[in-house]
C-alpha cells in the first residue's frame, strides 16, 4: 500500500512539474534585459534567415566533399541471375542455332579511378573560395540585420520617449486646467482659458494614444526582425546618458570600398568566373580514367556421364535448371582498363562556352567598377546626413533648456495674473515639440551612423 502512494505521489509531482518545465524553457528565449547589444546578438542567434544561412554553409562544405569524394578510387560489387527462358540464336554453317545455357550468375567487384576529370578538378581548385562565398553571404546577412534591428530599435526609443513626453504633459495639462477653471469659478478669468486647456489636454491625449498604438507596430517589427517569439514580452533598456557619449564620429576618414563585404563577395565571385573560364579552356582535354573488376561468372552446368566414351568415369557439362547447380561452376575472369576519352568536335561548343564565361567576367569587372561609384556617393550621402543631423541634435539639445525655462516663467507670470492662457499654451507647445525632437535627432543621429559605419565597412561579422 505505501508503495502504491509513492508512486501515485510521483506522478503527480511529474505532472505539475512538465508545465514548468515548459515554462522555462519558454523563458529561457526570452530577454530579460533587451538593451542594443542583447538585442542584436539574440537576432544573430534567432533569425530565420541567419540559421538559413548557416545551414547554407553547412551544406556547402557537404557538397564539396561531395565533389572532391570523386578523387579516391571507387569500389563497387554488382551481382546479378539471369534465366533465359529461349536460347540466344546465332548464325554458324548456314545455319540459325541455339547455344548456351539456360540460367548465368555475375558477382563483379568493379573498380575505378580518375586520374584527370575536369569537373573534379574544378572542384579541388576552387574548394576553399566556394568555402569563402558561403562565409561571406552569411556575414553580409549578418550585417544587414544588424543595421535594420539597430535602426529598429532606434525608432522604438524615440516612440517611447514621446510617450514619456505626452504623459508628462498631461499630467501638467491636467493641473494647467484645473487651475484655469478654479479661476474661472473665482471670476477672475473668463471660460476660453479653461477650454483652450480642455483642447490642449484632448489633442494631447490623441497623440498619446497614437503614440502608443503605433510603439505596438514598431515593437512588433522589432521582434520579428530578431525572430523574437511573437507572444513573448519585450521590455527596451537603455542609457540616454551613453547613446549620447556614443554620437561621436570621426569625419575625416576616407572610404575604402575594400572593406566592405559586397566587394569582397564580388572579388571571390570574379576568383571563380576565373576558374570557370579555365573549366570550360579543359574542355579540350582527354578525360583519363584506370576501371578493373574481378568477376566471378557462374554457368548453370552439372556433371553427367560421358556417352560418347568407354571411360566410365567420363563425365560431361551440361545445361541445368536447377537453382543448386547454378553456382557449382565458376568460371572467374578479371580485368583492366584504361579509359583515355579524347573530344575531337563539337560543332564549335567549346568555344561558344569559353567566350560565354569570359564575357561573364568582363560584366562582373563591371560591377565591381559600379561598386566602387556607388560606395563613394553612398559614403558622402551618409556622411552628410550625420553631420546635418548632428548639428540638428547639439542645436535641439540646447532648444530643450530654453523652452523648459520659457515655459516655467510664463507658467508663473499666468498664475500672477501677468500673461494670457493662451501664451501658456505656446510656450507648453514648444517646450512639448523641443523635447519630442531632441529626442528624435538623438536617434535618428546614432542611426545615420550606424549608415556611415556600413559605407565604410566598419559594421563586421
Amino acid at each position: 500500500m505505501l508503495q502504491k502512494v509513492k508512486t501515485t505521489v510521483r506522478i503527480l509531482s511529474l505532472f505539475f512539474l512538465i508545465p514548468r518545465l515548459g515554462h522555462a524553457q519558454k523563458s529561457d528565449s526570452l530577454l530579460a534585459e533587451a538593451n542594443l547589444e542583447n538585442v542584436v546578438a539574440y537576432a544573430m542567434k534567432h533569425q530565420p534567415m541567419i540559421q538559413q544561412s548557416i545551414i547554407d554553409q553547412n551544406t556547402t562544405e557537404t557538397t564539396i566533399k561531395s565533389k572532391l569524394a570523386d578523387w579516391y578510387p571507387q569500389l563497387n560489387f554488382n551481382y546479378n541471375v539471369i534465366h533465359n527462358f529461349a536460347l540466344l540464336p546465332n548464325y554458324a554453317f548456314g545455319n540459325v542455332v541455339r547455344f548456351g545455357v539456360n540460367n548465368t550468375s555475375l558477382g563483379q567487384f568493379a573498380f575505378s579511378q580518375n586520374i584527370f576529370n575536369r569537373d573534379v578538378f574544378l572542384a579541388s581548385k576552387t574548394k576553399t573560395q566556394v568555402r569563402i562565398q558561403a562565409a561571406q553571404n552569411t556575414s553580409a546577412n549578418k550585417i544587414n540585420l544588424a543595421v535594420n534591428v539597430t535602426k529598429a530599435f532606434y525608432d522604438v526609443l524615440a516612440t517611447q520617449e514621446q510617450i514619456k513626453v505626452g504623459q508628462g504633459d498631461i499630467i501638467r495639462l491636467k493641473q494647467s486646467l484645473k487651475t484655469a477653471y478654479d479661476q474661472y469659478e473665482g471670476g477672475l478669468v473668463d471660460k476660453i482659458d479653461y477650454k483652450r486647456a480642455t483642447i490642449t489636454l484632448s489633442n494631447t491625449m490623441a497623440t498619446l494614444k497614437s503614440n502608443q498604438e503605433l510603439l505596438k507596430y514598431k515593437v512588433e517589427y522589432l521582434k520579428s526582425l530578431m525572430g523574437y517569439p511573437t507572444e513573448g514580452r519585450l521590455k527596451i533598456s537603455y542609457d540616454t546618458l551613453q547613446m549620447e557619449n556614443e554620437i561621436q564620429l570621426d569625419t575625416v576618414q576616407q572610404v575604402d570600398y575594400t572593406n566592405r563585404i559586397d566587394y569582397k563577395l564580388l572579388s571571390t565571385q570574379r576568383s571563380l568566373q576565373e576558374a570557370n573560364i579555365k573549366y570550360n579552356q579543359w574542355s579540350y582535354l582527354p578525360t583519363v580514367a584506370l576501371t578493373g573488376s574481378y568477376n566471378f561468372y557462374f554457368l548453370g552446368l552439372k556433371q553427367v556421364p560421358n556417352p560418347t566414351t568407354t571411360n566410365p568415369n567420363a563425365t560431361q557439362l551440361v545445361t541445368s535448371n536447377k537453382v543448386g547447380d547454378l553456382y557449382k561452376n565458376n568460371n572467374a575472369y578479371s580485368l583492366a582498363m584504361l579509359t583515355v576519352n579524347v573530344p575531337i568536335f563539337q560543332g564549335g561548343k567549346r568555344t561558344a562556352n569559353i567566350r560565354q564565361q569570359k564575357w561573364q567576367l568582363k560584366r562582373l569587372d563591371w560591377d565591381i567598377k559600379n561598386l566602387k561609384n556607388n560606395v563613394n556617393a553612398q559614403y558622402t550621402q551618409a556622411m552628410a546626413a550625420y553631420k546635418a543631423n548632428l548639428i540638428s541634435y547639439q542645436s535641439l539639445r540646447q532648444n530643450v533648456e530654453l523652452a523648459k525655462e520659457v515655459y516655467d516663467i510664463v507658467q508663473l507670470q499666468y498664475k500672477t495674473g501677468i500673461k494670457t492662457y493662451l501664451e501658456v499654451i505656446t510656450a507648453e507647445t514648444d517646450f512639448r515639440t523641443a523635447r519630442i525632437n531632441y529626442y528624435n535627432a538623438l536617434y535618428t543621429l546614432l542611426a545615420s551612423k550606424i549608415d556611415v559605419q556600413y559605407a565604410l565597412g566598419q559594421i563586421n561579422y
